[in-house]
């Protein structure tokens, strides 16, 4: 059977924040635009911040990279709480979903939920699944298709066709119990990349940031959006 294929999200926070509400979440956290990574910029930024989206270029440098990493966590092993929500990619195009999903998911104890929220049905029946069973259920969950697809229609940029090869991805970098999160759903496993808290979460996740741009320094194509308290 083929695997699904969505339309691709924009890096918009109008449109991320519109695509949350349509499911239910309340709008006491909204994301904004970082617009750089030097600390004038990142004051900027409202606190606190409980989590940050990367949107960047999958090259053939990042993609040896990504390879020599999970080969390294394999053999040398890391410490991954087991409250963090993570779940895989199997639906062509839905990073920016499961970007999304991945940063409700580990901060339900800050955002808040309507009465009929989908978004908080659907974490509460996955919590318990393996990331593979995640993704599965996520192919089979009609109101989060549905409102992804209106929300890629929504951006500035045209949509693309649907058989267009898109090589942007999108990530996301939690804090929980003192240590910073990666979440790629393309990777089989959470990224710890050391402590970090509440109040650093920001500037943590961008020194990570950081590296995926220098290792790809001729490109330009790097987004970052951070969900704030409104």
């Amino acid at each position: 059977m083929q695997s699904q294929r969505w339309l691709p999200l924009e890096a918009n926070p109008d449109v991320m924040n519109q695509f949350l509400k349509q499911l239910g979440v309340l709008s006491s956290w909204q994301f904004v635009d970082v617009y750089g990574l030097d600390p004038e910029l990142l004051s900027l930024v409202p606190r606190p911040v409980c989590a940050v989206l990367l949107l960047f270029p999958v090259t053939e440098k990042y993609e040896e990279y990504k390879a020599e990493e999970e080969s390294n966590i394999k053999t040398l092993g890391q410490d991954v709480s087991s409250t963090v929500y993570f779940m895989r990619q199997t639906i062509s195009n839905a990073c920016g979903t499961v970007a999304l999903i991945h940063a409700v998911a580990n901060n339900q104890g800050k955002l808040e939920f309507g009465q009929d929220s989908a978004m908080k049905k659907f974490l509460n029946q996955s919590s318990s699944m393996s990331p593979e069973e995640k993704a599965k259920f996520l192919e089979q969950d009609e109101s989060i298709r549905v409102t992804h697809e209106s929300s890629a229609q929504e951006g500035q940029t045209e949509a693309p066709n649907l058989d267009d090869k898109v090589d942007l991805h999108f990530i996301t970098f939690v804090e929980a119990y003192g240590s910073l999160y990666e979440l790629d759903g393309r990777k089989p496993f959470p990224v710890n990349h050391g402590s970090t808290s509440s109040d650093r979460l920001l500037e943590d996740a961008v020194e990570v940031c950081k590296k995926f741009m220098n290792r790809d320094p001729d490109e330009l194509r790097f987004t970052l959006v951070a969900l704030a308290k409104s």
